[in-house]
């Protein structure tokens, strides 16, 4: 195999709760992790000088040792010892900075597209303990589906398929800093956190609705505060049909779960009419 072409997928947070801050300044969380339609599509390609060659159809990103797929793919070549350079290909669709692990999906891609053009023969398994080096989403970024994460996001338990099938997706014209919202996060006896085993169950029923009802992000708490966009995106989705609508991970993305396609188009037509997002996507969850 000399080339090889990956869908890299974006995620939302169906529940996200922090359960505290560690000694190591880490937060331990729980969430549950949900692959979505949305995909960058990365390609790579076999070269016989020992270099790696990363472009993108995004101008403001960085190629070198400061992007996640240099780094994933820098990983591996040092540990294998790998000869061989590689040509990387990114072709970017998922939004910078919004709370859907776009770059660790990416550097997800990148571990198992080199796993698989240099014969590594890592399982999914060994690609997840070296993907964590890089950052804490991308592992789930190579498991991908419907997952529980806990711990700083690394430790995976494998849940019930989630299929729906009129999930929208606005991203507002701002970006988030990640480190920012954690550093900036307050909990105490007024947090209020999510249902996760509540939503489990609910997933595991294929209760939509009894899911929505307890969807919910502590991380709001403080994004909300600074962009107030993003409560004005959520109340519209809501307004426009929508059973619950949320903010992604640190955001600013809002997703909202429509009851059906229906609905979920007429909602997307509003949205892009109105401008109250920079991107607006129509989608659907996605299941290994």
């Amino acid at each position: 195999m000399d080339s090889i072409k990956l869908k890299a997928r974006a995620k939302v947070n169906l529940g996200l709760d922090v359960i505290r801050r560690r000694e190591d300044g880490y937060h331990e969380v729980r969430m549950i992790m949900q692959s979505i339609g949305i995909y960058d599509v990365v390609t790579m390609r076999k070269i016989n000088d020992n270099s790696i060659i990363l472009k993108t159809n995004v101008s403001y990103l960085p190629t070198n040792e400061n992007n996640l797929i240099y780094k994933a793919i820098k990983l591996l070549f040092d540990e294998f010892d790998i000869k061989q350079g590689v040509v990387v290909e990114l072709e970017k669709y998922i939004p910078v900075a919004a709370g859907m692990a776009g770059g660790s999906s990416d550097a997800a891609a990148a571990l198992m597209g080199i796993n698989k053009l240099f014969d590594l023969g890592l399982s999914d398994e060994e690609l997840m303990l070296r993907g964590v080096k890089i950052g804490a989403d991308v592992p789930f970024c190579i498991m991908r589906g419907t997952v529980l994460a806990e711990g700083i996001g690394e430790i995976l338990t494998r849940l019930p398929n989630f299929d729906c099938n009129h999930i929208l997706v606005a991203k507002p014209a701002i970006n988030v800093s990640t480190k920012f919202v954690y550093e900036n996060l307050k909990l105490g006896e007024a947090t209020k956190h999510p249902d996760i085993d509540g939503m489990i169950e609910d997933i595991s029923n294929k209760d939509i609705y009894g899911m929505c009802s307890k969807m919910g992000n502590v991380l709001e708490d403080v994004t909300i505060n600074e962009y107030k966009e993003i409560e004005h995106i959520k109340k519209r989705m809501i307004s426009l049909g929508a059973i619950n609508a949320m903010m992604s991970g640190s955001g600013p993305t809002v997703f909202g779960i429509f009851p059906d396609f229906k609905i979920a188009g007429k909602a997307y037509n509003k949205l892009c009419e109105e401008k109250i997002a920079k991107n607006v996507y129509l989608t659907k969850t996605f299941q290994v």
